[in-house]
């Protein structure tokens, strides 16, 4: 099974206000294990970007002065998430952006069915706790000390964690023990317990008869419990 962890970095908080995406990151999952095969991409928002959001993403609009337009590489992005649910924190946020994107791209949007909510598995899983991104980390001891500032792909990779611990996927604590160390700790195979006596018969003589006399005449002596 493949997913994509999707994450967005924006120069504010409404498509609708003007406001674009500047960076996208993309982490695979397959069979919820990380490939190593990752996007990211940064890109030129054709605007200014306002101080508040570069304090956020420590993007400037000189960095990405020489970054493709989004429409430039829409179909690399297209062609990289595939079909696949896309698994992301705070979906709404992210779909909103990506969609507004695609749609001044000219290229297909993307259905919020596909999403997958980090959030809302965690408001299940944590009723009443707090469910930001470091908060979730902390609770899940994730290693939070690159991430001095956010970042589009440093996110994903981080809600990739979270969404392993979530739905029980990351195992840090299973040890197989060796056949040999197991049977020396006396944790070997052991022989299976049996009853002190046999449990008496629920079926009556009656029936018994009954399907005796069925299998001598649909069988005869062709029936295999008679070999």
């Amino acid at each position: 099974m493949r997913e994509i962890v999707f994450d967005t970095e924006t120069t504010g908080f409404e498509p609708s206000e003007g406001h674009r995406v500047v960076e996208i990151g993309c982490v695979e999952l397959m069979d919820h294990i990380p490939t190593g095969n990752d996007l990211q991409l940064y890109l030129n928002p054709e605007r200014d970007i306002p101080i508040e959001s570069q304090r956020v993403h420590g993007l400037s609009a000189e960095f990405l002065a020489d970054k493709p337009l989004f429409a430039d590489v829409a179909d690399q992005f297209l062609e990289f998430v595939g079909d696949s649910p896309l698994v992301i924190h705070n979906a709404s946020f992210d779909i909103k952006f990506i969609n507004a994107e695609l749609k001044l791209a000219r290229r297909p949007i993307i259905p919020f069915a596909r999403a997958i909510d980090t959030i809302e598995i965690a408001k299940r899983k944590f009723p009443g706790s707090r469910y930001s991104l470091d908060e979730l980390c902390r609770r899940f001891a994730i290693d939070l000390t690159a991430r001095t500032k956010h970042g589009a792909l440093l996110d994903a990779q981080l809600t990739a964690e979270v969404y392993l611990e979530l739905i029980g996927g990351r195992q840090r604590g299973l040890m197989l023990a060796p056949v040999e160390s197991a049977a020396a700790a006396g944790d070997g195979p052991r022989p299976a317990r049996q009853r002190p006596r046999k449990l008496d018969s629920l079926i009556t003589d009656q029936e018994r008869e009954a399907h005796a006399a069925f299998v001598q005449k649909e069988l005869g002596d062709k029936a295999l419990w008679n070999a």
